[in-house]
């Protein structure tokens, strides 16, 4: 009996124009920080409207940055998501700060702005929010707090609140370029901000080679040959959208005709479905069952803060965590694997 070939749960999207990017900067001989770099950052700069990008080594380097740059410390607080990536934990505990957990909301799957509220104290110096999946959080209710706000757009660039991107509302935005990101460099991340006295400071510390004191910086660069990459990606992330936005309305389709509930996309977020999430009581064997079909589905978040540090309470986490399955869902499928996997939904979900 032939192997199954497996549809991944992510894949990048690669195309001659990447490839030829990449070529030209090791047909350079230049392969560390420089002029790429420095024009990719001026891209992006375009691209969401804003004065200042940064760009570094990865997602993570660039909130590490933000927090730095922001003066977070040893004492200070910072509230996060428990239903989140660890990066985040990791990125304040960097710092020396304490992440605070806060709850999430159920239908969007955000940090809930209620649930901050209460945990807020006179040690928190920010707020992360993560725009979760590719729909923008609450950023009015957010920055009502007063209390400075670091967008993580990791999983949302090309998304919008009340037709402004998102990464463009707080004092500060990261984004994420690793591999199986909205748009790709193998790694990779960048600041952004109106702030340009927080941009020189993080470019200052972004690394540590020529400078005149020892004040503490990091080796956090992004090489040409990566910034080669995310340009030409940036290029492409309008297509990149729509077809996102078009698969998950196929998905909308099998959901609704199984009466289960639609991934909420709330009418001002524009949603760019970096993941396709949604609730299923029996989600552990709806992914293996899918794993047998051919199709590789797998939790959007794989274990939360909370649990790993056997906190208590987080109940809309708790019950979004033990019900939601994420789909393949990117630019690179093909019709026959959108067909396959659609078909496969199908199969399953008629019968819950």
């Amino acid at each position: 009996m032939p192997e199954t070939t497996m549809i991944p749960h992510s894949r990048p999207f690669l195309d001659d124009e990447d490839y030829r990017n990449v070529l030209d900067v090791l047909k350079s001989g230049r392969l560390v920080q420089g002029e790429r770099v420095a024009a990719f950052e001026e891209a992006f700069c375009l691209e969401m409207d804003l004065p200042g990008a940064v760009a570094v080594s990865s997602g993570t380097a660039a909130l590490h940055l933000v927090l730095l740059a922001l003066g977070v410390g040893a004492g200070d607080e910072v509230i996060v998501p428990s239903y989140v990536c660890t990066a985040l934990w990791h990125a304040v505990r960097y710092t020396g700060a304490t992440p605070v957990l806060a709850d999430i909301e159920a239908d969007t799957f955000n940090i809930s702005v209620p649930d901050i509220m209460p945990r807020l104290t006179n040690k928190t110096k920010a707020i992360i929010m993560p725009h979760m999946f590719g729909q923008s959080g609450d950023m009015d209710a957010l920055l009502n707090l007063d209390i400075p706000v670091i967008e993580d757009c990791a999983q949302s660039m090309g998304s919008h609140y009340r037709g402004q991107p998102t990464g463009t509302f707080g004092v500060a935005a990261i984004f994420s370029f690793y591999a199986t990101k909205v748009i790709a460099a193998g790694e990779g991340g960048m600041v952004v901000s109106r702030d340009g006295h927080l941009i020189d400071r993080i470019r200052d510390m972004r690394d540590y080679d020529e400078k005149e004191t020892l004040t503490q910086c990091f080796n956090y660069k992004l090489t040409d040959m990566q910034a080669a990459m995310g340009t030409s990606q940036l290029k492409k992330l309008p297509v990149f959208i729509a077809r996102r936005q078009e698969v998950a309305r196929r998905y909308d389709c099998v959901l609704r005709e199984a009466n289960l509930p639609l991934p909420v996309s709330k009418p001002d977020r524009g949603h760019g479905y970096f993941r396709y999430v949604f609730l299923i009581d029996s989600m552990d064997r709806f992914i293996n069952d899918m794993g047998r079909l051919g199709v590789v589905c797998r939790r959007p978040v794989f274990r939360p803060l909370h649990d790993y540090l056997e906190q208590t309470g987080f109940e809309v986490t708790n019950r979004v965590w033990q019900r939601a399955v994420s789909v393949p869902i990117y630019p690179g499928l093909t019709d026959e694997e959108e067909e396959t996997i659609v078909s496969s939904m199908k199969t399953l979900l008629f019968k819950v």
